[in-house]
């Protein structure tokens, strides 16, 4: 090419990533409500699209056989994930997703560091300082995603550990004096050190983190996947890269904040706080034993017969029970009779930011009838019936009663101030934060148990049997 025609290509490969970043913003927005996600996916898709062959030729790739055998891998793993994956799963799949894309970034920035010192290659200073945040931020976050995928999979306990935030502050400090003899003298020794350092920091960070915070480490390590594909794009010069990753780190970020706030803690609580444990020692006896009634569908649905407002109060048993159609079926069968029914949502409530509005999207339930908690809050006690469906720290008077208790000072779903409350739940087992439920124990509360699934069947015949 002549240096017009360099320039003209240069150009072109500029309005081309544009493009993509154009697209990217505006798929984010269109993911801001539920009637412009699809269409805000789709444009986050071609924007990415557009992206990636962009780089291609950015880069001058002369053989593009090995990149389409990995294209056709990744699509074909992407569909089977796409149509194999459950809501249950859901959480896991992100994290996964939050690690593989720590872990691209990581190996990227190490591909150029290792390649660039074995050739005896001058790397500048800026550049070293991005290899180092990429490999540190991208190592952290793929081990942090796979010890949350262990504990959201059920396969990992939360651990306290004596001594951990002098170990991690350790840690850090190592961390930092390793990266500066890195821009010193870039050596492997001294770059596989880095390593083994972030990766004991993914691990111990997420390792004493209650159960019950977990949509916060899920939205933070989004984030940091972000921060550290931005980091890799100044390794690379990729300015595309740079602009998307910075959206990922910093709609991670405010999504994490958001969180915390649906939590009443700051981000420094959750992550060091560790595994909490309620100093009282409340034994589930003391709050259960005499004061439990029980129901059945039948006088369930005796007692919706005539009400004129119900609440539904979804949470993570509604996902493993996979019962958000036959929710949508209880809802039908009491609007043709004139009942007014709405869903609260707490903003925690699942394994992962908006999993229950996503699990209710998927049941065709409209938007406008998902209520936040505290608007809900507000006109609780217009509630007639409150059916809480496999939901339980988001509603537990402790987190207002008890100074003591894990998720003391937690905002929740006040259903104790409905005339009347169902809980549908296999047992008396307590919920992430392992804790009893004073609440199934009140005087106007019926426990309906068994599995969602099969008591929302059940509910539902015996509705249309009134």
């Amino acid at each position: 090419m002549n240096t017009l025609d360099t320039q003209s290509f240069s150009s072109l490969l500029n309005i081309a990533y544009l493009l993509s970043a154009i697209l990217f913003i505006f798929g984010l927005k269109g993911l801001t409500h539920p009637k412009t996600a699809i269409r805000g996916n789709l444009l986050g898709a071609l924007g990415m699209a557009i992206a990636t062959i962009t780089c291609l030729f950015d880069q001058n790739i002369v053989s593009f056989q090995g990149i389409i055998i990995g294209i056709g891998i990744g699509t074909l793993i992407g569909i089977i994930c796409a149509v194999k994956i459950q809501m249950t799963g859901m959480p896991q799949l992100v994290a996964t997703f939050n690690g593989l894309g720590g872990a691209a970034s990581a190996l990227i920035a190490l591909g150029e560091f290792f390649g660039k010192t074995s050739t005896n290659a001058t790397l500048s200073v800026p550049v070293l300082i991005a290899i180092i945040f990429s490999a540190y931020i991208g190592t952290v976050t793929l081990w942090g995603s796979l010890l949350a995928f262990g504990k959201l999979q059920g396969l990992v306990r939360d651990r306290n550990i004596p001594g951990l935030p002098v170990i991690n502050l350790l840690l850090t400090i190592g961390v930092l004096v390793l990266g500066t003899m890195l821009v010193i003298t870039p050596t492997t020794s001294i770059m596989l050190a880095l390593i083994g350092a972030a990766t004991l920091i993914g691990v111990l960070f997420v390792l004493p983190i209650g159960g019950a915070d977990m949509p916060v480490v899920i939205a933070l390590l989004n984030a940091l996947s972000g921060l550290a594909a931005s980091t890799t794009g100044f390794v690379l010069s990729n300015n595309i890269l740079i602009i998307a990753g910075s959206l990922v780190g910093a709609s991670g970020l405010i999504l994490t904040f958001i969180m915390c706030k649906a939590m009443n803690r700051s981000l420094a609580n959750v992550l060091f706080a560790g595994t909490q444990s309620s100093q009282n020692n409340i034994d589930s006896d003391d709050v259960y034993q005499g004061k439990i009634t029980e129901t059945s569908a039948e006088e369930v649905a005796m007692l919706l017969d005539g009400v004129q407002q119900v609440l539904i109060v979804p949470g993570y048993g509604l996902a493993v029970a996979q019962a958000q159609h036959n929710v949508r079926d209880l809802a039908n069968c009491l609007e043709k009779n004139d009942v007014n029914v709405e869903y609260g949502i707490h903003p925690v409530a699942g394994r992962m930011p908006g999993h229950m509005n996503v699990l209710l999207a998927e049941a065709d339930i409209p938007y406008e009838k998902l209520i936040e908690m505290d608007t809900i809050n507000t006109r609780m006690e217009a509630v007639d019936v409150a059916i809480i469906i496999g939901a339980n720290d988001v509603v537990n008077p402790f987190a207002n009663t008890d100074p003591n208790s894990p998720i003391a000072g937690m905002p929740i779903i006040d259903v104790s101030k409905a005339r009347t409350i169902v809980v549908i739940k296999r047992s008396l087992s307590p919920g992430f934060a392992g804790i009893p439920n004073p609440l199934f124990a009140a005087d106007n509360t019926l426990m309906f148990f068994g599995d969602g699934k099969k008591a929302l069947v059940e509910l539902v015949a015996a509705v249309k049997d009134q």
